[in-house]
């Protein structure tokens, strides 16, 4: 259960810094898969494997299966806004910017939650996270950069992203309503099990995958690392984490990612990272630790910790 004061403890933030690693990864490899297939092909082989990778161990976990439809709602919710939607949007984004400026507006993931959670009466919209959101949507512009219009292919790349970190902001909320009963490793697997359907019907009717050419090797082996790696043990973690720390917190993995992503897409991809890139990814960074607030309350403890001698 997350804890009484929201805080996130040891255990916990390594356990987002291991997560964003796996997430970070997810960039790199999509960047390798697109050479040759196209975005929702990728990521219904993403989803289908790595639920493949999860059922024997959910077997070998004796972890039963969800009963009826009330009873695989909320993971078919889950596997919509956390996997399918966000998925097929940011990979489509991919196509138009390069893999670090995608992990980037994927870092405003947190600032969309605070708006959905505010929204949904779950957490009252503070004047702090206001600030925040305010501060992250300039961070975004000075990401745009020039391309200020709807105009350039980059803008439909950055409308694709943001609108996969919006998917992923509702599914911090739906997480909230997940069965607190099912492990981790259920959760993991039947959101992947209900997005796989949902991906099938949508890749099979728009990009009729069994009529693409074979992939080269190296390409299969960045559909493996991401399914699982990016996917199955990353997904294992993420609910790991929602459990114990809670929606809110979780989603700030999103701010470790674009670091990660961008060393990735740099050192392997050879991407080259922009000035601009860089200030807008630390006004976001900026924004994501005044929504924290963690900072904040370290510098208003920090008087009274000091004693004052009067001389």
């Amino acid at each position: 259960m997350p804890s009484a004061d929201n805080r996130i403890d040891r255990r916990d933030w390594g356990l987002l810094l291991f997560l964003s690693v796996l997430w970070g990864g997810s960039f790199f490899f999509n960047g390798v898969i697109l050479r040759e297939l196209p975005p929702l092909t990728l990521v219904l082989l993403r989803v289908v494997l790595g639920a493949l990778i999860l059922l024997p161990l959910l077997r070998a976990g004796k972890i039963e299966f969800p009963r009826g439809l009330s009873g695989w709602a909320p993971f078919a919710a889950m596997g919509l806004f956390n996997n399918a939607l966000p998925f097929s949007l940011i990979v489509s984004g991919q196509t138009y910017i390069p893999s670090g400026l995608a992990s980037i507006l994927n870092a405003t993931t947190p600032l969309f939650a605070v708006v959905v959670m505010a929204v949904a009466g779950e957490e009252r919209l503070q004047m702090r996270r206001v600030a925040g959101v305010v501060v992250g949507l300039i961070g975004v512009a000075i990401l745009h950069g020039d391309a200020l219009g709807f105009e350039s292919r980059q803008g439909i790349g950055i409308l694709l992203c943001l609108a996969g970190a919006l998917s992923y902001g509702i599914a911090a909320l739906v997480g909230r309503r997940l069965p607190q009963r099912v492990p981790p490793l259920g959760t993991a697997t039947f959101q992947m099990m209900a997005s796989s359907v949902m991906m099938a019907v949508v890749a099979g009717v728009t990009e009729r995958p069994w009529q693409l050419a074979m992939p080269h090797p190296t390409t299969w082996l960045a559909v493996l690392g991401l399914a699982a790696l990016s996917t199955a043990l990353a997904y294992i973690v993420f609910f790991q984490i929602l459990q114990r720390s809670g929606a809110t917190n979780v989603m700030l993995v999103t701010l470790l990612l674009p670091v990660t992503a961008m060393l990735l897409g740099f050192f392997i991809l050879g991407e080259p990272v922009a000035p601009r890139e860089e200030i807008g990814a630390l006004v976001i960074a900026s924004a994501l630790l005044l929504i924290d607030g963690r900072v904040l309350s370290w510098f208003s403890r920090a008087p009274a910790s000091t004693p004052r001698t009067i001389r």
